[in-house]
């Protein structure tokens, strides 16, 4: 079931981009990102309210966002650093501990969406879906230095197809004058991608201690209050000397396609047997349906090179797929 729901996520976040991509054009891009964070909010609200209430209408559903519902308990190889991880925090209420777990996936998170949406709306959605569908290698390294993983040999090969690829891709992309090693939104990419490589290995252990719908409800209102202290700190202030915001039905959607694809993630996290860098490696999928919008709806340019680092991609990640089971 796992792996059905990680697909389901990887089919949502390819839209969930390419909502992104459009909401971006010509736009102010905080005040969409404050825009998304406001809408997750109230999507997930009803049930963060049933279980502050004590009401219980989604009392032992896959919605009850009580923090420890049907959480099977930290084990195997998390086990050691969930222990490392929780140490600082043995004497603090379980709830408080719940919610602090929650802010600081908040704050990963936020970190990479900020630079992921600058970067995404100075560069074609066909040259960052790419590069995103890296990120799985980067799960891959940091699950063998943090909880002592090693890689075979098949994925080792899906590893290097991927370095080649982004090789490659640095090379097409001067094409189009972007040029990987002087141009700083490739770097945003880069940082967003890293960001969000650290937030798959953050979300495998929190999401063997608490319930999927407590960790999405809560992250995106935590995700709200930062993002309206941002909007009034840096973008109110000097929203008139920069790019001017204007409303598009794409930003609602964006909401929608992230918050069903985190649901199915954290759904498929939550489940023991679940492995992070299968999860992760399929969720990558979605550069397929961003490309393909990419070349349809935005009618980018140079896809038959690009089309060719991407399959080097692909055909890595099939290799890290068999190197997995």
């Amino acid at each position: 079931m796992w792996l059905l729901l990680a697909f389901v996520s990887a089919a949502l976040l390819g839209l969930y981009d390419t909502s992104k991509k459009a909401a971006l054009e010509n736009n102010a891009v905080l005040p969409v990102l404050f825009l998304n964070t406001l809408f997750s909010t109230v999507i997930f609200s009803p049930f963060i309210i049933d279980s502050l209430a004590g009401t219980g209408w989604f009392a032992g559903s896959i919605f009850d966002s009580s923090p420890f519902a049907g959480h099977p308990g930290t084990s195997g190889a998390f086990q050691e650093t969930a222990e490392q991880l929780s140490s600082g925090m043995q004497a603090a209420h379980p709830l408080l501990k719940a919610h602090l777990l929650v802010i600081l996936k908040s704050c990963i998170v936020l970190t990479s969406w900020i630079f992921g949406y600058f970067g995404l709306k100075h560069l074609p959605i066909t040259i960052v879906g790419p590069i995103n569908a890296t990120r799985p290698i980067l799960v891959l390294v940091g699950a063998m230095l943090l909880f002592g993983e090693r890689l075979n040999a098949w994925q080792w090969a899906g590893v290097v197809l991927a370095m080649i690829s982004l090789f490659l891709l640095s090379r097409s992309s001067r094409k189009e004058n972007v040029d990987f090693s002087h141009n700083r939104w490739i770097l945003f990419i880069a940082v967003a991608t890293i960001t969000g490589a650290m937030s798959g290995l953050y979300d495998k252990f929190i999401m063997q201690q608490l319930s999927p719908m407590f960790v999405q409800g809560w992250y995106n209102f935590y995700q709200f209050l930062m993002m309206g202290t941002v909007i009034m700190i840096l973008w109110l202030p000097k929203r008139r000397e920069t790019t001017p915001f204007h409303w598009s039905w794409a930003i609602p959607l964006i909401s929608v396609f992230i918050s069903a694809a985190d649901f199915a993630y954290l759904t498929a996290l939550n489940q023991p047997d679940a492995m992070i860098s299968v999860v992760s490696l399929v969720r990558r999928g979605s550069v397929i349906i961003s490309f393909l919008c990419g070349a349809m709806i935005f009618r980018e340019r140079n896809l038959k090179a690009k089309a060719l680092d991407l399959a080097f991609i692909l055909i890595g990640m099939i290799f890290i797929w068999l190197g997995s089971k």
